[in-house]
């Protein structure tokens, strides 16, 4: 059974393979004792990707959008390490795409904090330019930090890639949000990026993830909701 309690901030406190952690309302996880925030598949210039590749014109704002909830997050918290973790950028040219205020926003980051860049199958190759660390994975606190999860149980994993959405049964109404999902072992964060969309954690894809019953982290407009089994429904 995994151990959740409420925090006033409005996230989620749980115990993760006997690490205690905070899930952020934000999509983020945030390790106090290592002051390291975590956030994954942002997808910067996914809306310039979309416009290059198949003409589509998404409003081109998303980098803008996700870079004002990063800087709210870290206004509130001041990370001493703060970890992408994976598919950071929608595509390997994405970075050259960005504009020149973004470009500034992402150098700055790196400023009085270590900047680390965990790569993705949509980033595989890390920034070319901007600061900071490209790794594969990392170990934190007793925790492996990487993006996609790896099959079977994987004790103490943190991993992003399935971008997890919760639907919500409550009464007759039903709601569908982004969420964090755990069995206590091992954890799965939502896409943080403001252009990405869900996959329903009850899809076959989480299926051989968890070996205990699961608990979501539904996000709300200002608290992480945990939602246990019997209220999640499939799409």
């Amino acid at each position: 059974m995994t151990r959740f309690s409420p925090s006033t901030c409005g996230g989620l406190r749980i115990d993760l393979s006997n690490v205690e952690v905070m899930l952020r309302w934000s999509g983020g996880l945030w390790l106090e004792r290592e002051r390291a925030l975590v956030v994954a598949d942002l997808h910067f210039e996914k809306g310039s990707s979309y416009a290059a590749r198949f003409g589509q014109m998404l409003p081109p704002y998303d980098t803008r959008e996700t870079l004002d909830r990063l800087d709210r997050e870290i206004a509130l918290l001041s990370p001493a390490r703060l970890i992408f973790l994976g598919d950071s950028f929608h595509d390997g040219d994405g970075e050259a795409r960005l504009a020149a205020d973004d470009y500034k926003r992402l150098e700055g980051l790196a400023v009085g904090r270590e900047l680390v860049w965990a790569v993705g199958n949509h980033d595989a190759d890390g920034p070319k330019a901007l600061p900071g660390e490209i790794i594969d994975e990392a170990q934190i606190a007793g925790l492996t930090l990487r993006h996609e999860p790896l099959p079977g149980v994987q004790l103490g994993e943190v991993a992003g890639h399935l971008h997890p959405a919760a639907k919500v049964a409550s009464g007759r109404a039903t709601t569908r949000r982004r969420c964090f999902v755990t069995d206590g072992q091992r954890l799965v964060l939502p896409a943080f990026g403001a252009f990405t969309g869900g996959l329903n954690i009850l899809d076959e894809a989480f299926s051989n993830l968890f070996a205990g019953p699961l608990l979501a982290g539904a996000l709300g407009p200002s608290r992480v909701h945990a939602v246990g089994m019997k209220s999640l429904r499939p799409d």
